[in-house]
């Protein structure tokens, strides 16, 4: 019996600044649990935006395979994800959070869902997004765009960022230090 590939391939980021390793690697988990996770980028810190009294965030991106919509994607797996690693949404948009999912592509697509713009604009305007998207697909076209998204991370100063070579994330691991553990990165 051989199973079909799922349909539609996705770009998620990923983001936590309370036990960020712990979040990380359970957010994967609970990803692979609903599709597959592919690519996993290197996990890259960065200062809390907007708060510069938070602990920094650590982020990375994922490439997934989901049957979903992006409409169910975004409604309803990405929030159902958040609120099962504990994440509270608060009218505060720089409050610590326990994990942040972001969908940043959908296919090849230009959509809006809910006042959101895909591909997400963050590509364009955030290192921590764009140099992790960068790393795992960067012949890749950002839709819409003539450039490539190693084009547009290597417009970005990435001082004040730092990758964390001592964090490894694969397809639903986090394994500190060794990285000996998960399956493909």
């Amino acid at each position: 019996m051989t199973s079909a590939r799922p349909a539609n391939q996705v770009f998620l980021s990923l983001g936590s600044n309370i036990e960020p390793e712990l979040h990380l690697r359970q957010a994967l988990q609970e990803l692979a649990r609903r599709g597959r996770v592919g690519a996993v980028s290197s996990v890259w810190e960065s200062p809390a935006l907007g708060r510069p009294d938070q602990p920094p965030y650590l982020n990375a991106v994922v490439h997934f395979e989901t049957d979903l919509s992006a409409a169910d994607l975004s409604k309803k797996l990405i929030p159902e994800v958040e609120r099962r690693l504990g994440r509270r949404r608060t009218a505060d948009k720089y409050a610590p959070r326990t994990i942040d999912i972001d969908l940043l592509l959908f296919n090849e697509e230009i959509l809006e869902i809910e006042g959101h713009a895909i591909p997400s604009p963050e590509i364009l305007e955030r290192a921590f997004v764009a140099l992790p998207l960068a790393e795992i697909a960067p012949a890749m076209l950002q839709p819409g765009e003539p450039r490539t998204f190693q084009e547009i991370a290597s417009r970005f100063d990435p001082r004040g960022l730092k990758r964390r070579r001592d964090i490894h994330l694969t397809a639903g691991v986090v394994d500190a230090k060794s990285g000996t553990e998960g399956r493909e990165r």
